[in-house]
């Protein structure tokens, strides 16, 4: 027998010795992967770098909102009024081919004023929004990938105009998890009257771990159906009983090595015992001073709905919930902000709904020393065009993709800047325009985190919430 060692080249041993590698290999990516389905997935995190604001508050108008009738006022409108357009050079895609079609320009429905200290331009339709307009930056002429309903809510929300991504407000929480451990840490509010187009889509976590879907609560009663215990048992009992279930559970899954989907049901059991004792608390707005609830017009049946649901917005993050959205409109109907006709009577309706809110929110954030570390961030899934759909119909406005406009306000946000301008008939961006990539850039920027480095391995690759772009708006930081 030899005596000489048995040496192996480098190629040789990799060329016999490769499944034992790509199996050490595996085990380790799905031992990472499942690094963000621990069993308490919302425990606080670090940042990538200091942030601004602690949490988030999303306003979603559902439709689309008209900004040439409420934040852009375009005089050029009222000097076309019936006439057909010109043909702006810069103009591109479905807005392109609508000018070339018969319309006639739709001046503002209700006449515009100077408001704030700086003197922005605000439709006359908002009788308390100029008290919180200096706080505002503004961003107009967002584009969107999509002209219609569905994808263009999907986009704005999730950063995809496809089914199946998370929301802003999951990526939100698995970045940074939350502060309180008793209420999820993102909580969504929707109409009463209906949700949006896509429904749970809007607020799901997508291909990130269950655990960061968003939690839909009812603007009254028990928020969360079938949170409470049955009758007759007690919460010593509720809690035999959980941790011998938690205790199957694990067993089932530790035989497995991919089992992020259970983890977050076994999280979600948890979250639901701890929620028994301050979830219904966050909700009863009955204990709030009569003060508290005329600023945001809560006992008025036409603001009431909503400023229930901005009351309730500013108790979740007093709390330390890290997310919270909340939705005016239901689908892209009559009580939506999707105005195709009977723009004149259908929009005051929907300004009077939200106006009183939200500046009281805004103004009771300030007031209880909220603001600084709270951001609020307004967004639609898209603007609308500056012309009649065609003759024949009550004047409404059609959709435009590149029409968006959205505002921050709060936490590192520089008041009463811009960051973006339409041109002189609200259609596209004059120049320097932003996609709403650049929004959620600048929202994730504004909570310490990097879009660029905020990512998930799914299907093979790095996924994040800008998808392949997106840039923080830098002119409207403080």
């Amino acid at each position: 027998m030899s005596t000489e060692p048995f040496v192996l080249s480098r190629r040789e041993y990799l060329s016999r010795c490769w499944n034992g590698i790509g199996s050490v290999a595996l085990a380790n990516l799905l031992s990472s992967e499942n690094a963000h389905a621990a069993p308490d997935p919302m425990s606080p995190r670090k940042p990538h770098f200091s942030p601004k604001a602690a949490n988030v508050i999303l306003l979603f108008m559902s439709g689309g909102v008209s900004q040439v009738d409420t934040f852009e006022y375009k005089p050029a409108l009222q000097k076309f009024a019936g006439k057909r357009l010109p043909m702006p050079a810069h103009v591109q895609g479905e807005i392109k081919s609508f000018l070339s079609r018969p319309h006639g320009a739709v001046p503002p429905v209700a006449p515009f004023r100077k408001a704030g200290e700086s003197g922005r331009d605000l439709s006359t339709m908002f009788e308390h929004f100029g008290d919180v307009i200096d706080d505002l930056a503004f961003v107009h002429g967002v584009e969107v990938d999509n002209n219609n309903h569905g994808p263009a809510t999907l986009h704005v929300n999730t950063g995809s105009v496809l089914q199946g991504s998370p929301s802003a407000g999951s990526w939100v929480t698995y970045g940074l998890g939350s502060e309180n451990r008793n209420l999820p840490g993102y909580v969504v509010l929707h109409d009463p009257r209906g949700g949006p187009v896509n429904g749970p889509a809007v607020w799901g976590a997508g291909y990130l771990p269950g655990a960061f879907q968003g939690t839909a609560f009812r603007p009254e009663g028990t928020p969360v159906l079938n949170l409470e215990s049955p009758k007759g048992v007690t919460r010593e009992q509720a809690r035999t009983e959980l941790d011998f279930l938690q205790r199957m559970n694990r067993e089932h899954a530790s035989a497995r090595t991919q089992a992020g989907d259970l983890e977050a049901r076994i999280a979600a059991y948890e979250l639901a015992y701890r929620m028994q004792a301050e979830a219904p608390d966050v909700v009863d707005i009955g204990k709030e001073s009569a003060a508290t609830r005329a600023l945001y017009g809560v006992d008025d049946p036409v603001t009431g709905p909503f400023a229930r649901q901005c009351l309730m917005a500013r108790r979740m993050v007093e709390r330390g919930v890290r997310v919270v959205t909340l939705i005016h409109g239901w689908e892209n109907g009559t009580f939506s902000w999707d105005h195709h006709s009977d723009i004149g009577r259908l929009l005051p309706d929907r300004i009077r709904e939200i106006d009183k809110p939200v500046s009281g929110l805004l103004k009771d954030l300030k007031s209880r020393g909220l603001f600084s570390n709270t951001l609020v961030v307004w967004m639609s899934e898209m603007g609308r065009t500056p012309f009649n759909e065609g003759a024949g119909r009550a004047q409404g406005r059609n959709h435009n993709q590149y029409g968006m406009v959205s505002w921050f306000a709060g936490a590192g946000v520089k008041r009463g800047s811009t960051g973006a301008f339409t041109d002189d008939f609200g259609l596209q961006a004059r120049e320097n325009g932003r996609h709403i990539r650049d929004i959620h850039a600048t929202l994730l920027h504004l909570l310490g985190l990097d879009h660029l480095r905020l990512t998930h391995l799914h299907e093979g690759r790095y996924k994040r919430l800008t998808d392949v772009g997106g840039t923080v708006i830098k002119e409207i930081l403080a």
